[in-house]
């Protein structure tokens, strides 16, 4: 009987077995935003917590929400206007949305209500350097250093003030002591590499770029880097592959685009200048030749409105040179040339062809006279 009744359920018909439903991992949300939209029912519950609306601030602000997070930081501002730490996240808003002197002034007024700490010196510091303001990005700077000597971010950015004085020596030291406190930064591996590249030391740059695109296999930047220092070191087809590769990861990356228009210029290749030279244009108008390589593609290609659109603001940025007013002079005509009457800016003068000479009548023969006898 034991058998019996421990044999009965075995042979009673199983329940039908359902496969586990995966989550589909693309449908999940996470992250800061999701998690700032998860503190809307407590803030409205809670509407005069400051440090819940601070705390959507700041997640908002990770989330690339600057100014949800300035809607946040002001509605706590009016319920407490005396906390330093949301004077100091009003500054880190107004910088993420590039209101620089707002920064500033809230930055300040973190400062004067008691806010501490090397953070707000790294904020001041960061923001006069984007201002350009380089004495006081590196007195900010310093004032974060003696705070807090291995910050990372304080030596990179005092490696980028360095750099933009063109003192180049002095922003690779910085630029590597950031990279000893932080070695898996590739913001700081393509700066180094950069500034290499431009100080001809192609083989260090080499060690930099390939370091940093072992860390991000999605940076354009370090693709560029990589392949400048391979144009440098004379291997220019592979160069080319790494501009390319460069510029299908990042389509900002106007270097990329400026190097492979020279060298579609010098195979005599138009329509490629046109391609890559055209937009680092728009990204960059003072890149060297570039202007006059793309006014010279787009004459080669017959399209003469947009070369004469070129040749006329290389005149601009050239007063007085007489090859490029030669060449308005007669692209202008060109292009008035191929317009109806209708669209002609300047007048088409017509000219008669000169009335042929009349041939002069030949010469009557004289008459014939008899001789006469004396």
């Amino acid at each position: 009987m034991p058998l019996l009744l421990l044999a009965a359920p075995a042979c009673q018909t199983a329940p039908d077995e359902h496969a586990d439903t995966l989550v589909n991992l693309a449908t999940v949300q996470s992250g800061p935003r999701v998690q700032a939209d998860e503190l809307n029912g407590a803030i409205a519950r809670a509407p005069q917590n400051t440090a819940l609306l601070a705390k959507r601030a700041t997640l908002r602000l990770a989330a690339g929400q600057p100014r949800a997070a300035l809607t946040d930081v002001a509605a706590a501002l009016a319920i407490d206007d005396t906390d330093g730490s949301l004077y100091f996240l009003q500054a880190r808003a107004y910088r993420a949305l590039g209101r620089l002197n707002e920064a500033l002034a809230a930055a300040r007024q973190a400062a004067e209500h008691g806010f501490g700490g090397p953070e707000l010196p790294l904020l001041v510091g960061e923001t006069h350097l984007a201002a350009r303001n380089y004495p006081a990005a590196l007195d900010n700077l310093d004032r974060t250093l003696r705070l807090d000597p291995d910050q990372p971010a304080a030596l990179f950015y005092k490696g980028l003030a360095y750099a933009a004085t063109a003192d180049t020596s002095t922003a690779v030291q910085y630029l590597q002591d950031a990279l000893a406190r932080d070695p898996r930064e590739p913001e700081i591996l393509h700066q180094l590499a950069f500034l290499l590249n431009a100080w001809r030391i192609p083989a260090e740059a080499a060690r930099y770029a390939a370091q940093g695109m072992r860390l991000d296999t999605t940076s354009g930047l370090l693709c560029y880097d990589y392949g400048r220092q391979l144009e440098l070191q004379g291997r220019p087809d592979s160069a080319l592959w790494y501009y390319r590769r460069a510029l299908a990861l990042d389509t900002t990356v106007y270097r990329a685009d400026y190097r492979l228009g020279l060298a579609a210029a010098k195979a005599k290749q138009p329509k490629a200048v046109i391609q890559h030279l055209g937009r680092a244009i728009r990204r960059n108008a003072r890149l060297p030749e570039a202007r006059a390589f793309l006014a010279e593609a787009y004459e080669a290609q017959n399209r003469l409105p947009e070369a004469l659109d070129q040749y006329r603001r290389l005149v601009a940025e050239n007063p007085g040179n007489a090859h490029w007013t030669y060449k308005v002079w007669k692209t202008n005509g060109l292009v008035q040339a191929s317009l109806p009457d209708s669209l002609r800016t300047a007048p088409r003068y017509y000219y008669r062809r000169p009335v042929a000479p009349r041939r002069p009548a030949p010469i009557a023969p004289l008459p014939t006279r008899a001789p006469q006898a004396d």
